[in-house]
């Protein structure tokens, strides 16, 4: 579909935690987790009183396009939705979806590495938003971030952050145990402000506040899955994919136990017993962006 913007031919090296981009596990466990976080939460849009009034919204590390596809759904009124990725496998699935659904004349996805620059003119979007950064957002990066997202938004528009914990309380110590391998690698790698599971959720709204958003806000939504649901089933097929996806990034980081295989059978094992309940916590903070002198 004819474009103002313009896909850089090439993609750039990638700070995202799992780094083989064409792996189709990873796209099948984004597409779950896309699903997941959003009916945990409510909606796509669950936190503004009046999504209608967007006309044109920008979601930057989107993945195959699960939540931007969904916003376009939901909201007919919406005339331009932009999905950026650095994965072009990633951004050619999130296409085809898009023409599937009959959305591709107002969804469009673009090639982009939000960490050298968004690809777009200042003040076009109302909305711009962000999911699950920690993934591939280091500690130092967020000040340039969130000078962009400000900047490619008009002013008053909403700058919308959504992050998780890393380790939700659960009742399996071998999950429990896998998860703090994970925070520790993230904390390593320089994703984290510190090593717990929330540390990048609980420094947004300082920092949204400290580099120029105006009027910010949080919500915390704190979902809890039992075995026996389709969120609990959900929720077992995204781990079960993590569980593997992630393994280089934990030996890369030193985070790799000498037991790992035996590690992950037992936390795919207890996923599967009927007793298992697992309560995280999702985050959303939002401002407006501020005037330009």
């Amino acid at each position: 579909m004819p474009t103002p913007f313009e896909t850089p031919p090439n993609e750039q090296p990638s700070t995202y935690v799992v780094q083989d981009r064409s792996n189709q596990q990873e796209l099948e466990r984004l597409q779950i987790q896309d699903q997941l976080v959003t009916t945990a939460m409510g909606g796509v849009l669950p936190e503004q009183a009046d999504p209608e009034k967007f006309r044109r919204i920008l979601d930057i590390g989107c993945g195959p396009g699960g939540w931007l596809i969904e916003t376009a759904r939901t909201y007919p009124g919406i005339s331009t939705l932009v999905g950026v990725d650095a994965s072009q496998s990633i951004i050619t699935a999130a296409r085809t979806k898009a023409q599937a659904q009959g959305l591709a004349a107002r969804v469009e996805f673009h090639v982009q590495d939000a960490l050298r620059m968004l690809e777009f003119p200042t003040s076009y979007f109302d909305l711009v938003n962000l999911r699950f950064g920690q993934s591939w957002i280091r500690t130092w990066d967020w000040p340039r971030m969130l000078s962009e997202m400000q900047r490619v938004c008009r002013p008053g528009g909403i700058v919308r952050i959504v992050e998780g914990e890393l380790a939700a309380e659960n009742n399996s110590p071998a999950l429990t145990r896998f998860c703090q391998h994970m925070v520790e690698a993230f904390f390593q790698a320089g994703h984290l402000f510190s090593q717990e599971s929330a540390s990048v959720a609980n420094h947004l709204p300082d920092l949204l506040s400290r580099y120029g958003c105006l009027h910010v806000q949080s919500h915390k939504y704190s979902p809890e899955f039992r075995a026996g649901t389709s969120a609990a089933e959900a929720y077992r097929e995204d781990i079960r994919f993590l569980v593997y996806t992630l393994r280089p990034f934990l030996q890369k980081r030193g985070c790799l136990p000498a037991d790992y295989e035996t590690l992950s059978q037992q936390v795919l094992a207890d996923l599967k017993e009927p007793t298992f309940q697992i309560h995280g916590h999702l985050f959303i903070v939002w401002g407006q962006a501020p005037e330009r002198g």
